[in-house]
C-alpha cells in the first residue's frame, strides 16, 4: 500500500499551525481502538552510528575526540551488553519492528539473497507487512515523526520511510553512498551504483560537496526548527541514522588533519591502549583477555609504505567518528535552544560491529538491478586510492581487519559475525527519566528492545492489528527498568535471544552463549572464519570469547543448541544447505 498507514487521531489539536509544516490528515484503518499519547509524553531522539567500533567513543575507551557523545553517555547510562544483528539492515528491521529480523523481512541482507533464501518468508529484503514500524505506531499515537539518514529497509515507494510512518524524511534508501555525493554522476549511474535519496518520498540528491553527517544533521535540525516555529505541540520521534563511519572512508580535510600521525604505532598498539582504558573505566572485567587477531597481518610485517597507507585509513576513520560527534552536538544544541532537551529521551547505539573487509572498490552486491554483472574498473568511476587521496571524495577504501579488531577489542571478530565483535555495540541512554551520573549497566539488552521501550514511555500499547492486518507481538522488552535503575535486568537468566545471519548462528541465555560459524556460505567477510562446530562461552567472565567451554560443559552446550534449534524453527530461519557444515574452512588470509 502506497502512502501513510496510521490510525485516525484527534488531529485538530495536533496539526501544526504553519501550512508549510502541517501534519497531514490521518487515514482511517481497521486497527485496534485508536490511542493518543498523553500530553506530557516525552520526545525521542534515536541516533544510530553505522559500523562504529565498540571502543571508538571516549566514554567507551577510545582516543577519538567525541566530547558531545561522551557528555551524553556520562550523563546517562552506558550499556556493556547491548546487542544487534551482525549487519545493518537486519538490525534496522529489528529496531523498527521490535521482533526478530527473520520475521520482519531481513532474514538476510537484500544484497545477499541467494538460492537458499530468495523467496522465503521473512527474507523479502525489506521491512514487511507482518510488522508495524515504531514510527507508524508513534505517529498514530499523536507523535511528529522525522528521520534524516540511512534507511536500508526497502527501495520501492511503498517501502520507503514516507510510507512507513515518517511524516518528514530525507533518506538514503541503500546501505551506503559517497559521503560527499560524488557517486551521483553519469559514470556511477551507468554502473548501477548511484544511490537513491528520497525527500518526503520524492526523488532527491545529497548536495554534492556537502558531507553526509553535516547534511543529515542539517535536515533533522530543520525539522525541529520548523515544528518549533509552527508551535507544533506534539511530542516527536526523531531518528538520526548516520552513514558514518561506514565505508567508503571519507571526511573533511580539516577533521582528518587532527589525527595526523596518531595511528603510526599500528593496530596492535591501539588495541592494547583501548583495552587498558576500558578496564580503567570499569567497562570490562579487570582480568578480561582479548581475543587474538584474525585475518590481519602483524603490523611489524608491513613495510613503510604499507604502514603509511594503513595509518592514513585509520586517521580518516577517526575523522568520520569525530565529525559525527560534532553533528550530534549541533542537534543537542538545537534541542536546548528550543527548550525541548529536558523532555527528550536519547538513545545512541551502533548498528553492528566494525567493518573488517579489505575494501578498495565498490562491490557488485550493491549494484542496482543486476548485482552479478561486472563492474567497470575503478578508474572509470574516478576512484583514486593513492596515499595522498585517501579520505577525499574520489577515494574508496575500508580500513580492514586489523583496525576493526582494535576497535572491537576485547571482542572476537567484526561485523558480519554472530560473535561479540559483530553484535555487541557501544550504546547508551540519556535524558528524561534516565538515572545517570556515569552509571554502567551490564544487562543483556538488544535492539529488539527499542520499539517496546519507546511505546512504553509514550504511554501507548502495541495493537494486535495495523493497517487492516495482524502484526507480530513484540519480542523485545521495555528498557524502562534499566534506564530508571529500578532493576538490573529486563530478562531472567532463563530467557533466550537467538541470532542468525549468513548461516552463522548464536544464542544467548543469561551469561552463556553458543556460537556456530560454518564453512563460509554466502560469506560476508573476505577470507571467512570457521570452526564448523558449536562453541560455548561464558561471556560475563570471558567477553573476548577466548575460552571454549563446550568440552567441559556438554550438558549446557546441548541445552543451548536445542534452544537455538527451537528459536530457528519459531522464526523461520532458513537452514544451512545440506553438506555445508561439513565443508572445510578456508585458510585465513589478510
Amino acid at each position: 500500500m502506497i502512502g501513510v498507514r496510521f490510525w485516525t487521531v484527534a488531529a485538530s489539536a495536533l496539526i501544526a499551525a504553519t501550512p508549510a509544516f502541517a501534519a497531514p490528515a490521518a487515514t482511517a484503518s481497521a486497527a485496534s481502538e485508536p490511542q493518543t499519547a498523553p500530553k506530557d509524553a516525552p520526545n525521542f531522539l534515536i541516533i544510530v552510528a553505522d559500523d562504529l567500533g565498540w571502543s571508538d567513543l571516549g566514554a567507551f575507551g577510545g582516543e577519538i575526540a567525541t566530547p558531545n557523545l561522551d557528555a551524553l553517555a556520562l550523563s546517562g547510562v552506558r550499556f556493556t551488553g547491548f546487542h544487534t544483528a551482525p549487519t545493518c539492515s537486519p538490525t534496522r528491521s529489528m529496531l523498527m519492528s521490535g521482533v526478530d529480523n527473520h520475521e520482519a523481512g531481513l532474514g538476510t541482507m537484500a544484497e545477499l539473497l541467494g538460492p537458499a533464501t530468495r523467496g522465503q518468508p521473512g527474507y523479502e529484503g525489506y521491512l514487511n507487512d507482518r510488522v508495524a514500524s515504531i514510527a507508524e505506531l508513534l505517529r498514530a499515537g499523536g507523535y511528529a515523526t522525522w528521520m534524516a539518514g540511512k534507511w536500508h529497509l526497502g527501495l520501492t515507494p511503498e517501502r520507503e520511510p514516507a510510507a512507513r510512518g515518517f511524516e518528514h524524511s530525507f533518506a538514503l534508501l541503500q546501505g551506503l553512498s559517497n559521503h560527499f555525493g560524488a557517486d551521483q554522476d553519469e559514470a556511477w549511474t551507468k554502473a548501477g551504483l548511484a544511490p537513491s535519496y528520497r525527500d518526503d518520498g520524492k526523488p532527491a540528491a545529497l548536495p554534492k560537496g556537502q558531507y553526509s553527517a553535516d547534511y543529515f544533521a542539517d535536515r533533522l535540525i530543520g525539522y525541529l526548527d520548523a515544528s518549533a516555529k509552527a508551535a507544533d505541540r506534539r511530542p516527536f520521534f526523531a531518528y538520526l541514522p548516520f552513514t558514518t563511519p561506514h565505508w567508503p572512508l571519507q571526511a573533511p580535510a580539516e577533521t582528518i588533519a587532527k589525527y595526523k600521525g596518531r595511528y603510526d604505532a599500528g593496530y596492535e598498539a591501539l588495541r592494547a591502549e583501548r583495552l587498558a582504558r576500558q578496564k580503567a573505566l570499569g567497562l570490562v572485567p579487570a582480568d578480561a583477555v582479548p581475543h587474538s587477531l584474525e585475518l590481519a597481518r602483524p603490523w611489524a610485517s608491513l613495510n613503510a609504505d604499507e604502514r603509511a597507507v594503513e595509518a592514513r585509513k585509520m586517521e580518516v576513520y577517526a575523522a568520520m567518528v569525530d565529525r559525527m560527534d560534532q553533528n550530534v552536538g549541533r542537534v543537542i544544541a538545537a534541542l536546548k535552544a528550543q527548550g525541548r532537551y529536558d523532555n527528550t529521551i536519547i538513545l545512541f547505539f551502533a548498528d553492528n560491529g566494525p567493518e573488517g573487509n579489505v575494501i578498495e572498490a565498490p562491490s557488485p552486491r550493491f549494484k542496482v538491478g543486476s548485482p552479478d554483472a561486472a563492474l567497470p574498473p575503478a578508474q572509470a568511476l574516478g576512484i583514486d586510492n593513492s596515499l595522498e587521496n585517501i579520505g577525499k571524495p574520489t577515494s574508496y577504501v575500508g580500513y580492514g581487519p586489523g583496525w576493526a579488531q582494535a576497535n572491537s577489542v576485547p571482542s572476537w571478530l567484526v561485523k558480519g559475525y554472530t560473535t561479540e565483535g559483530g553484535i555487541r555495540v557501544s550504546a547508551f541512554a540519556a535524558g528524561r527519566g534516565v538515572t545517570g551520573g556515569g552509571r554502567i549497566a551490564n544487562a543483556n539488552l538488544d535492539v529488539r528492545d527499542v520499539a517496546p521501550t519507546l511505546l512504553d514511555y509514550a504511554g501507548l500499547r502495541q495493537p494486535s492489528q495495523f493497517a487492516d492486518h495482524a502484526i507480530l507481538p513484540y519480542e523485545g522488552k521495555s528498557l524502562r527498568p534499566v534506564l530508571a535503575a529500578s532493576a538490573a535486568n529486563v530478562r531472567s537468566a532463563d530467557d533466550t535471544l537467538g541470532y542468525e545471519l549468513f548461516f552463522r548462528r548464536a544464542l544467548r541465555q543469561g551469561d552463556w552463549k553458543v556460537v556456530f560459524l560454518p564453512a563460509p556460505t554466502n560469506r560476508y567477510t573476505r577470507g571467512g572464519v570457521s570452526t564448523g562446530r558449536w562453541q560455548l562461552f561464558n561471556v560475563a567472565r570471558d567477553p573476548g570469547e577466548t575460552h571454549d567451554l563446550a568440552a567441559a560443559e556438554p550438558k549446557r552446550l546441548a541445552e543451548l543448541v536445542k534452544a537455538y534449534d527451537l528459536y530457528a524453527k519459531a522464526k523461520g530461519v532458513v537452514p544451512l544447505p545440506v553438506g555445508a557444515e561439513a565443508a572445510p574452512a578456508p585458510a585465513a588470509r589478510p
